[in-house]
């Protein structure tokens, strides 16, 4: 073998892979398309946000590189819905892209036992028996040996653009497609389907009017995403707020005809959450405007990012309706909106640990599994790369249950569910999401991080740390009075915050923002977290019933044809997975159960 494994793709998602595979000592190549662009920013240029930060914070829990490159390229930082409950506060920063995208680089090429090539892979090495994956054959003919391969090709896979009437195969602006490869995992068997994501204008900061536009400043206190360290110093940048209008929204309705997504040329299913300026002006015609965010894509660059506006219509209409927008009246587009088009494994095919079913030693994450977003992809490449590490010591998968990650959620909901659009993670889809407050990401996952061997002791020290920290805080506040009550009574009160404390107990003063973050709202939802806890007690006796992975469902008599297509397509790891299969009955449920309890009896004797 020429190595341990091999990673497909330098997008969020292939770092992560092959970051962890290389720092547990396994000899690792990354094969990108170009060395340049690793790491890149294709879209927004920021990192986090509603449940995407509380992935970064489980990255770095676990001993993922995200939160380590958003810490040190931010520009910008804000914790969102801080008068909200705390299952919905995350952190977002705005990043410098260029800064991001090197200090990416830089960790990749002083990473031991990893090294980085630059060529395109179009077919996957299979063995003689056409079951197990051995490597990967090259654009230029190389054919390169592994144990393992983690594809990561995001947009990339037989991608195309679109801008108005010009289309071109590519998988960015500029950027060529991957060729090939797409087709041969069809001719290989798997599912590909076809997705479509889109990127807005970038237009030139001197040709902006901020006077008419609304400033949105950052926190004054900048919070790292990683928990590694406690303070973070960096330059802070503004964004600002405008909104389109009924000159914008006519420009658009009068050109919607020239729009690729409304003529027919694009096939692929957009983000349903994340639509494109027309598909937003014709679904909403009732609505009288819709915000625009106005952001840097970083310290050394004119380019500013329209946040809300992205589109695939000619470039003629977009400077038009640009235009018609207050304070972009005379900005200069520097780069045009665009559409992208691109293949994408349906992620039904992969097992809970991201390896296919169909093809031992293959791992697929980020993009390719039909998600969108930076942070779904990085959390997907950290543990494809743990699971294809496992996999290689001999050891069991590392697989995220619902109640403990952002993580395990979203990988669940692929392989259960799977999705027909890009699938974004939103606070909504966790169930138990007040038990995966990004503030608590450490106390989760870093036990998991230092067992595999991805975080070292100073990180459990680190935490033991933090643990006797918030006990000293909660302690402090048990035993003080104000005004003649428990302080930390009071802080159950929704009106009261730990600041107004802060002449009454002076001591608070001495502990890190981190810390009484965290003690805040452990203390204002201490009621809600023990109702959930209860609620994950039952969630974990489903989970703990497991299915054997040969089990017969062709001889189960009594469920339903749906399910039993269902359960034979999804193989489910656990009866709480098969309930969670879309088209499953509780009567369905109940058969199953029965029968793995007789097969378990018979087992015992």
């Amino acid at each position: 073998m020429d190595y341990d494994a091999i990673v497909i793709g330098g997008g969020h998602a292939g770092i992560e892979a092959a970051l962890a595979l290389s720092r547990l000592k396994y000899s690792t190549v990354l094969i990108t398309q170009s060395l340049d662009a690793i790491g890149r920013l294709s879209c927004n240029p920021a990192i986090g946000g509603l449940a995407k930060g509380n992935l970064v914070r489980e990255v770095d829990a676990l001993g993922g590189e995200m939160a380590h490159l958003i810490d040190h390229s931010m520009i910008q930082f804000r914790v969102l819905n801080r008068r909200r409950g705390p299952a919905v506060q995350a952190p977002r920063a705005q990043a410098d892209k260029f800064t991001y995208h090197r200090l990416a680089k830089e960790t990749l090429e002083g990473q031991k036992d990893l090294a980085l090539f630059q060529d395109t892979v179009v077919d996957i090495l299979l063995d003689t028996d056409g079951r197990t994956c051995i490597g990967v054959r090259t654009e230029r003919g190389h054919q390169i040996s592994a144990r393992t391969v983690v594809m990561t090709t995001g947009t990339f896979m037989e991608g195309k653009i679109f801008i108005g009437e010009y289309e071109a195969s590519s998988g960015r602006l500029g950027e060529p497609a991957a060729i090939g490869l797409g087709t041969a995992l069809r001719k290989r068997g798997f599912t590909v389907g076809r997705l479509k994501t889109g990127t807005p204008a970038r237009v030139r900061k001197s040709t902006i009017d901020f006077d008419a536009m609304e400033v949105q400043p950052g926190d004054a206190i900048m919070m790292p995403f990683s928990f590694d360290y406690d303070t973070i110093e960096r330059p802070d940048l503004p964004c600002y707020i405008t909104f389109t209008n009924d000159g914008t929204h006519r420009i658009i309705q009068e050109n919607i005809g020239r729009s690729p997504l409304f003529g027919g040329k694009i096939t692929g299913k957009g983000p349903r959450y994340c639509p494109s300026i027309e598909d937003k002006v014709v679904r909403f015609p009732d609505r009288e405007r819709h915000q625009i965010f106005v952001e840097p894509e970083g310290v050394g660059t004119e380019e500013m990012y329209l946040n809300g506006i992205s589109s695939s219509l000619p470039e003629d209409v977009q400077e038009a309706f640009v235009h018609s927008i207050r304070g972009l009246e005379h900005a200069q587009i520097m780069r045009p909106a665009y559409a992208v088009e691109y293949d994408y494994l349906d992620p039904l095919q992969l097992f809970p640990s991201l390896e296919t079913k169909r093809v031992a030693n293959l791992f697929v994450a980020g993009q390719t599994n039909g998600t969108s977003g930076y942070e779904e992809a990085a959390c997907q490449g950290l543990m494809a790369g743990i699971n294809a590490a496992q996999k290689m010591a001999g050891q069991p998968p590392l697989i995220l249950d619902r109640t403990e990650a952002y993580t395990g959620v979203l990988i669940d909901d692929l392989v259960t569910k799977g999705t027909k659009e890009p699938y974004r993670m939103f606070t909504s889809r966790a169930e138990y999401r007040l038990n995966l407050r990004h503030d608590s990401a450490d106390q989760r996952l870093t036990p998991k991080g230092y067992s595999i061997g991805l975080k070292g002791k100073e990180a459990m020290q680190r935490l033991e740390r933090k643990l006797e920290q918030i006990d000293l805080v909660k302690d402090l506040l048990s035993e003080r009075k104000v005004d003649g009550k428990r302080a930390i009574d009071l802080l159950r009160k929704p009106e009261i915050v730990l600041d107004d404390f802060s002449e009454a107990i002076a001591e608070l003063a001495s502990f890190d923002e981190t810390i009484l973050y965290q003690v805040e709202l452990d203390v204002k939802y201490e009621g809600y977290i023990k109702r959930q806890e209860r609620q994950v007690d039952r969630y974990s006796r489903m989970e703990r019933i497991s299915i054997p992975p040969d089990f017969d469902y062709d001889k189960v008599e009594g469920i339903s044809t749906e399910a039993r297509e269902k359960f034979k397509s999804v193989r489910p790891v656990s009866v709480g997975q098969a309930g969670r299969i879309s088209g499953v009955r509780t009567s369905d449920l109940a058969i199953l159960m029965v029968l793995l309890d007789r097969r378990e009896r018979s087992r015992n004797g």
